[in-house]
């Protein structure tokens, strides 16, 4: 297996496919890389080196019992980027990815990116704050604690529903991505899957946006259960300079998964922009 190892001795799993431009990847929770592989699949055909990782406790990575928050995460991808001595790099995220490639802005600059791409991303802010009375009140993240906590299993098969909007009546349901998405939940270690509910709901972003100075998309379905258009992608668009907005008729939040080859091609001409 590719792996490298991080500064608190964490060892981060990693594939790396094809050659050409590098488009790294940062899967949304609780999956890991094999998420983008719609994704990866496509751009590798279409002459792309792409690189996905397994976030720390997740898939093929190790599993600490600490470091589950965006400093460290954005900290993780900034070793591999460097350890593959990639420049120029598009940067894709899905939900929780959205808050490590902010991040990882916010501490490492844009020295080696070229472009970014959000789709149903975390940012900037989730919760329901004073500063942010449209977030979604604590008392719903505190309910996905118990659900991890308890029957971890039966929470991840329920949450497949509404995640690939699969509980709308005219949803062409697969009983085989539910599958997919509750064995990859099921990969993550218990203590990064809870810990990481306080990292993609309670960060603000705001600050990181504001630092990206690279052509910047947003991708984000109008029909998204988990994470509300309206509450991330749309004001965070706003933050970044010139960024490009597109909201998905109807889509989830699985839309990677839904609508591969609408984010396929929305990815590839994003890509071969300017």
């Amino acid at each position: 297996m590719s792996t490298i190892s991080v500064k608190d001795g964490t060892t981060i799993y990693y594939k790396d496919w094809g050659k050409g431009e590098v488009v790294v990847f940062s899967h949304g929770w609780p999956l890991n890389g094999d998420a983008w592989d719609a994704q990866m699949l496509f751009l590798g055909q279409k002459g792309y080196r792409v690189v996905a990782h397994d976030r720390r406790g997740h898939g093929r990575s190790s599993q600490p019992w600490g470091g589950y928050n965006n400093d460290t995460f954005a900290d993780d991808l900034a070793a591999l980027i460097d350890a593959l001595s990639v420049k120029r790099v598009t940067l894709v995220a899905h939900s929780m990815g959205g808050g490590e490639i902010a991040r990882y802005v916010g501490r490492h600059g844009t020295k080696r990116l070229s472009k970014m791409v959000f789709i149903g991303a975390v940012p900037p802010l989730m919760l329901k704050t004073e500063k942010n009375p449209d977030g979604i009140p604590l008392g719903a993240f505190d309910g996905m604690r118990r659900g991890i906590a308890g029957d971890r299993s039966q929470f991840y098969k329920d949450v497949s529903i509404p995640f690939y909007g699969y509980n709308k009546p005219d949803a062409k349901v697969s009983g085989g991505v539910q599958e997919e998405f509750w064995r990859l939940g099921m990969q993550s270690s218990i203590i990064g899957s809870y810990d990481c509910v306080k990292a993609f709901s309670e960060d603000d972003f705001t600050d990181d946006l504001k630092k990206i100075d690279v052509p910047t998309l947003f991708i984000h379905g109008d029909a998204d259960q988990i994470v509300p258009a309206n509450n991330t992608s749309v004001p965070a668009a706003k933050l970044v300079k010139n960024a490009k907005l597109k909201l998905i008729p109807g889509a989830p939040h699985g839309i990677c998964t839904t609508h591969a080859d609408l984010i396929n091609n929305e990815l590839l001409a994003f890509l071969k922009e300017g």
